[in-house]
Order: C-alpha cells, then structure tokens, then sequence
C-alpha cells in the first residue's frame, strides 16, 4: 500500500482530498521503532504530530514509586503529539512501542501551517481530543471508585472494542499480547492480585486465558456489569 492510500484510511485525515494527503506526505518522515523502544518521555518531549502507520504503542505514566499505570494503547491509523494550538493529552507520558512501529512525524511548524490551511481537519481534531479526554477521565474515575475485579472487566471490554478479533466464537479474543503484570497495569493493582481476580472471572466462564491472550464473553460480561 502507497503511502498517500494509507494516509487516507486515517480517521482524521479520510475526508481529506488526494492532494492534501500527498502535501502531508511531503510534510512528513516516517521512522521505524523496534518492540519496546520509549519513543518519549516526560523529559524527552518534543513537540510535533505523530501518526500510527503500522504497531503499537502503549502511553503511561510513572508515579514516585516508580509504579505504572497505562491509559490507552494506540493502534495503526491513531494519532499523538503535542503543538501550541492542540493537545492530545500526552506531553507528560511515557509513550513506548509494544510491536515493531511505523510512525510517520510531522513536526510543530509544519503542522500548525498545515492546520491553518485546512480547518476542517481541526473539527476531527477537537472530537478526537474530546474522546481521548472521556476515556482517560473514564479511567481514572474506575480506578478510583471500581473495586478490583470491575476495574478489570472494563479494562477488558474497552480493550476489546479496540482490538477484539472478531470470530463466531461466543469468546472475542483481544488481539494484543496481555500479560498479567500488564494488565496490572491498566489496573492500578499488583500482579498477584490481578492473577486471583483472572482466575475468578474464569471459573466463571466470563474469560479464558492462556499465555499472554485474554478472550471475553461478551453477552455474559455486559450482564455481570
């Protein structure tokens, strides 16, 4: 696939017409990150628009106990990055690949150019930064107020609905490596204790595991929540 085909199937940029896309291409460098490569941090933030071409990344934060807690996973066809007159929420994350990365980067200057040539991008923009904003607030709010087992199940049906594999097996498969401790991560909780509350859900056939997979039930999980 060329790269002007592949910036079409952007959510942000679909509307967009040929020429647009092929003035983004130019505007853009596109950079391979190997599996577990810390794109940012904190420290390391630099100002600029990214675009997922292919992988995925993981955007967390660290607490002064040196604790994760993970907000969202970013696959193929999202956005981050950080410029003057728009913020994706993720200047004070630690963003890092969890699969091999294509990321194309367009940087501050060109972006904002670009933004200002083209105001209805910012329309798509400003609900991408509306629905990143109910997510992370979503996720907070469950961690504060959800005992664990809850806290788990919601982590489990949004990931879901971002990368579930769609089959005509009553169990969806979610289509990203998920260790326990990343879970716990998700979680706010420790690897133990997400293990026994895994093994919980599974006696009651609302998940099954195996190494590294989760699949959910569910018609059984919507009941329970």
């Amino acid at each position: 696939m060329n790269r002007i085909t592949y910036l079409s199937q952007f959510y942000l940029l679909n509307s967009l017409s040929e020429e647009s896309l092929r003035l983004i291409d130019q505007l853009t460098s596109l950079t391979p990150f190997p599996k577990n490569t810390c794109i940012q941090t904190p420290e390391t933030f630099s100002e600029g628009f990214y675009f997922i071409k292919q992988g995925k990344v993981r955007l967390y934060k660290v607490n002064r106990d040196g604790r994760q807690f993970t907000f969202d996973i970013l696959g193929e066809g999202n956005v981050f990055g950080e410029v003057d007159l728009l913020s994706l929420g993720t200047r004070e994350m630690y963003i890092e690949t969890i699969e091999d990365c294509l990321i194309c980067k367009m940087s501050k200057a060109k972006f904002e150019s670009y933004i200002i040539e083209h105001p209805q991008l910012m329309l798509k923009i400003m609900k991408l930064i509306s629905d990143r904003m109910v997510s992370i607030s979503q996720s907070a709010e469950n961690l504060a107020l959800l005992p664990l087992q809850d806290r788990i199940i919601s982590t489990l049906v949004k990931l879901a609905d971002q990368f579930g594999n769609p089959n005509s097996s009553a169990f969806q498969k979610i289509d990203l490596p998920l260790s326990h401790q990343e879970l716990a991560h998700f979680v706010g909780a420790s690897r133990e204790a997400v293990t026994v509350a895994l093994r919980a859900l599974a006696r009651e056939e609302l998940i099954q595991t195996s190494f590294k997979s989760i699949s959910i039930h569910r018609d059984r999980i919507l009941k329970k929540m």
